[in-house]
């Protein structure tokens, strides 16, 4: 069952609703944050939990404004995309809060997302370094230019990490994968890339069945 719920503070992103579907808040063991990508709503996202859905697990996907996390591509100079990145950024601390508060710890709680949103998540987490349930980025990377300064504190503390895209993504450079997967093992992240020879801009299979195995993984207390 999905179900929706609001926070409200300053900034593009703020006072958006977040969708919620699995196990309820505050009967769940494990927590997926869930980040849809550009043009897209959250019941999109959400809507691959009927492939992941494990018993224990709760999913927490926001809405962006206007259905779109930033206004120009994830190449683009930092500054281009604010106010906007940083309200994004602030309402992922907002969701992570609301799951910690419920007493389910970072520890124990995925990062995913797709596209917009997994170089949203994927940026996040750098940003935010510290030991994750996991996080995963489909079809992303990192957020700015080649030269952007990666330079943040803290450590991912050996957090499952994976990543999958296209080899020949009409988005995502498969460059900027390599480079995301290169920053996040010096975070302390246990990486795992996989680009799919001929994929088009989507989800396969087989990602989705090891983010299963990571879901699972985490639930067995790994």
């Amino acid at each position: 069952m999905i179900g929706s719920e609001q926070r409200s503070t300053n900034g593009p992103h703020q006072g958006q609703p977040f969708r919620t579907s699995g196990e309820p808040l505050d009967r769940a063991q494990a927590a997926m944050l869930m980040v849809h990508g550009r043009g897209a709503q959250a019941e999109d996202i959400l809507s691959l939990t009927g492939q992941l859905d494990l018993p224990g697990f709760t999913y927490l996907a926001p809405q962006a404004a206007d259905d779109t996390w930033y206004p120009n591509r994830f190449l683009a100079p930092l500054d281009s995309n604010q106010p906007w990145l940083s309200s994004a950024l602030a309402l992922l601390g907002d969701a992570l809060a609301r799951i910690g508060d419920a007493g389910i710890p970072p520890e124990r709680t995925m990062l995913l997302g797709f596209s917009q949103g997994a170089c949203l998540a994927l940026e996040f987490a750098i940003r935010n370094a510290r030991r994750y349930g996991g996080v995963v980025g489909l079809s992303g990377a990192l957020i700015g230019p080649d030269d952007a300064p990666r330079d943040y504190a803290g450590s991912l503390a050996g957090t499952p990490v994976f990543l999958g895209c296209s080899d020949v993504d009409i988005h995502v450079p498969k460059e900027r994968v390599h480079q995301a997967a290169e920053v996040l093992q010096h975070l302390g992240g246990a990486v795992t890339l996989q680009l799919y020879p001929n994929m088009e801009h989507t989800v396969n299979q087989a990602e989705l069945d090891f983010v299963r195995g990571m879901m699972q993984t985490l639930l067995a207390g790994g």
